[in-house]
């Protein structure tokens, strides 16, 4: 493969000097970047030219000429528009055959270059400026120090004080947002105390933060506009070198904290950084245990990623306690566990002060959080130890089993139920049991091991009268059902404190194989009310769901006209939501009687009318057997649920009938019209008053004597009117 690039370099640096230095360029760029570079981006940074003031984009050469010129080294990866070289080897030829001179300052003057240009230097950073024109500035922001930490020139140290005058600059934003795991809340006002020792620290650029201390009048422990200090970015970033030259200074804090109360030694602790964290607790003025205002001491931060040797380094001082817990009782033990470092949790286990059952102000415990997040190896070390509960709960009655057969977690399951001291029907505080939390999320597998046991009853309710079928019904884990149907001692059509049975649920929720699969039963009845009067069709005709409502009208059992205890029948659900193809195929019943009012006197057609859904209306306005102009038990006929609401449509259509009276008034004297003033529907207003038989001075009976002499007309000052009349009282 040398060969093979070697001749192929030969041929790039052959092709004329303009063409070759293009293609050494993008060599160089995508060889040495810090992450793969989209497209746009390389572009861009090879028209950058150092020493220029100005960026000009038409500068920038299209990926097609920068590809030729490349002689089929560098292609696309079109599903992340990156550009990158044909092969990783290559990138370790070029790396080891030096093309590029002094590559890292070269890359530096470009970043910098472009961040001090006009064009950059016009962005504002409090805003959200438009940035369509500066596509490199994200990578230019937030990696030019790694390059400059590097190799650093004099031309370099010149950008860098330039940049750094510049107070507000739109990069440090940029770069700010960028840090890893910290979700800095920026303070526009206090940029500026962003400074170039800041940033220098940040990257640790050695050779500049040299010069920077030695600067008259340097604070080295001012904090930015995060709060953090320079040594709180230097321990934070693990910049070893930087770390000892602050710590040199007689002036320095090494405990101060900075962002979010966290100390150099947290930051190194978090980030794992080990030869920082050493130098630090070499120092007589850290405090190794020092909480943040979160009750966050280094080692916890340390156990919560797993940093092993960091860890091992703080448990080795006397004044690190290793039950210190955060604001919400979180130890050490538990960070580990949650997170799976079974390294750190085997350590911390070794002490002989440890109380690894020891709950946090939620209950939770360390086999909580581990059995959680399933990780098997953690519970199996935890579960060795006499002095750990396998079925303690926390305050919501929740044992490690609940969570994990809430989750999946097979391993961890089986390793729970081959304990004697694990109660594998155990509810929590809302009376759901292991076999419940399994079958809501249809973990199969879980449930399958559930019902081999002998001491597990697959037909407990919750306190809300929930079983597991219920769960699992309602949610269409069609594997899960099968498998409980199969018992004996599951009744599938029993109903949960509402009334509801697994049926509806399915039916609800749209589960088609689920529905199916229940009503094959002869133990089912596919026609059940649940306490409000609903049926299954009910709940699969008001969600609109064409092929449960198919299947359940195949059958001789169902009644397709049954109301609710409001009167309401699967038609009328249908109607209001608009649901049309559902609306057609219960019309086609005999038994549906489509007219038929509910407990309020409306029917079908008045709530279709009332949400303006103008198919639906349509095809009721089609029967012989409706009438448009039938009234509910206010007088109101469909037509005033059209105007009150402004559908045009629907007006339109009800108007263009023969049988509905335009000027109609309910039992208070209203009319259509009035309800369109009112609501301000000009549309509506404007149709109604185009029509011979309207009224437009007629008069109301609605509300106080007062309101009676009003009209439609002046319905709109009545708000005023009453404002005034308030007042004067």
């Amino acid at each position: 493969m040398e060969g093979a690039y070697g001749e192929t370099l030969g041929r790039v640096k052959g092709q004329g000097k303009a063409r070759a230095s293009l293609a050494m360029a993008a060599l160089m760029w995508i060889s040495y970047a810090e992450r793969p570079l989209k497209v746009v981006e390389l572009c861009h940074a090879l028209a950058v030219e150092i020493g220029a003031t100005n960026l000009n984009s038409d500068n920038a050469p299209s990926i097609d000429t920068v590809l030729a010129f490349c002689q089929g080294l560098v292609t696309v990866d079109e599903k992340a528009s990156t550009a990158r070289l044909i092969h990783f080897t290559l990138r370790e030829y070029l790396r080891a055959h030096p093309n590029f001179g002094a590559v890292h300052s070269t890359i530096v003057e470009t970043c910098l270059a472009y961040l001090n240009s006009h064009q950059v230097n016009a962005l504002s950073a409090s805003s959200s400026p438009d940035l369509r024109g500066t596509p490199f500035l994200e990578y230019f922001s937030v990696y030019w120090g790694a390059h400059a930490k590097r190799d650093v020139s004099d031309c370099v140290k010149q950008l860098a004080s330039k940049l750094f005058d510049r107070n507000n600059h739109l990069s440090t934003k940029v770069l700010l947002e960028a840090q890893k795991g910290s979700p800095y809340t920026i303070d526009f006002d206090k940029l500026q105390m962003f400074s170039s020792l800041h940033c220098a620290t940040l990257f640790g650029i050695v050779e500049i933060v040299i010069e920077l201390i030695e600067v008259e009048g340097c604070d080295i422990n001012q904090k930015d506009c995060v709060d953090n200090t320079p040594l709180v970015w230097a321990a934070r970033n693990g910049h070893t070198r930087v770390v000892e030259i602050l710590l040199k200074r007689g002036d320095v804090m090494p405990d101060e904290p900075g962002n979010n109360g966290l100390t150099p030694l947290h930051g190194a602790a978090i980030n794992g950084h080990a030869e920082a964290v050493k130098m630090l607790l070499e120092r007589e003025d850290v405090y190794p245990d020092k909480p943040n205002g979160s009750g966050i001491t280094p080692l916890i931060c340390a156990a919560f990623h797993g940093h092993m040797e960091v860890v091992k380094m703080l448990l080795e001082r006397d004044d690190v306690h290793l039950h210190k817990s955060n604001s919400d009782g979180v130890t050490p033990l538990h960070c580990a566990s949650a997170n799976g470092h079974a390294a750190v949790v085997k350590m911390l286990l070794e002490r002989d002060d440890i109380h690894p059952d020891k709950p946090d102000i939620n209950g939770v415990t360390a086999l909580n959080g581990a059995a959680f997040y399933g990780h098997a190896e953690v519970v199996k070390i935890l579960l060795e130890r006499d002095d750990v509960h396998p079925d303690k709960s926390n305050i919501d009655d929740v044992t490690p089993l609940q969570c994990v057969t809430g989750n999946g977690h097979l391993g961890v399951v089986k390793m729970l139920l081959e304990r004697d001291d694990v109660d594998p029907n155990r509810p929590n505080k809302h009376g759901l049991t292991p076999l419940h939390g399994a079958a809501f999320k249809g973990h199969t597998e879980v449930v399958k091991m559930l019902l081999e046991r002998d001491d597990v009853y697959p037909d407990t309710q919750s306190n809300d009268g929930l079983t597991a079928i219920l769960c699992a019904t309602a949610n269409g884990h069609a594997g899960v059902v099968k498998m409980l149907l199969e018992r004996d001692d599951v009744c599938p059509d029993k109903p949960s404190n509402d009334g509801r049975t697994p049926l509806h649920g399915a039916a609800l929720n749209e589960h088609g194989e689920v529905v199916k699969i229940l009503l094959e039963r002869d133990d089912v009845h596919s026609d059940k009310r649940d306490n409000d009067g609903l049926t299954q069709l009910h709940s699969a005709a008001f969600n609109g769901h064409v092929d449960v409502v198919e299947m359940l009208l195949e059958r001789s059992d169902v009644h397709s006209h049954n109301p609710n205890n409001e009167g309401k029948t699967p038609l009328m659900g249908a109607a209001f939501y608009g649901h049309a193809e559902v609306v057609e195929m219960l019309l086609k019943r005999d038994e549906v009687h489509p007219d038929m009012p509910d407990n309020s006197g409306l029917t079908p057609l008045h709530y279709a009318a009332l949400n303006g859904h103008v198919e639906v209306v349509k095809i009721l306005l089609e029967r012989d057997d409706i009438n448009p102009d039938g009234p509910d038990n206010g007088d109101a006929p469909p037509l005033h649920c059209a105007a009150v609401n402004g559908h045009a449509e629907v007006v339109k259509m009800l108007l263009e009938r023969d049988d509905v009276h335009h000027d109609k008034p309910d039992i208070n004297g209203v009319t259509a019209l009035h309800l369109a003033v009112l609501k301000e529907h000009a549309e509506v207003e404007k149709m109604l008053l185009e029509r011979d038989e309207i009224h437009p001075d007629q008069r109301g009976a609605y509300g106080p004597r007062m309101l009676q002499l009003l009209t439609p007309l002046v319905w709109l000052v009545v708000p005023l009117v009453l404002a005034y009349i308030i007042y004067r009282l």
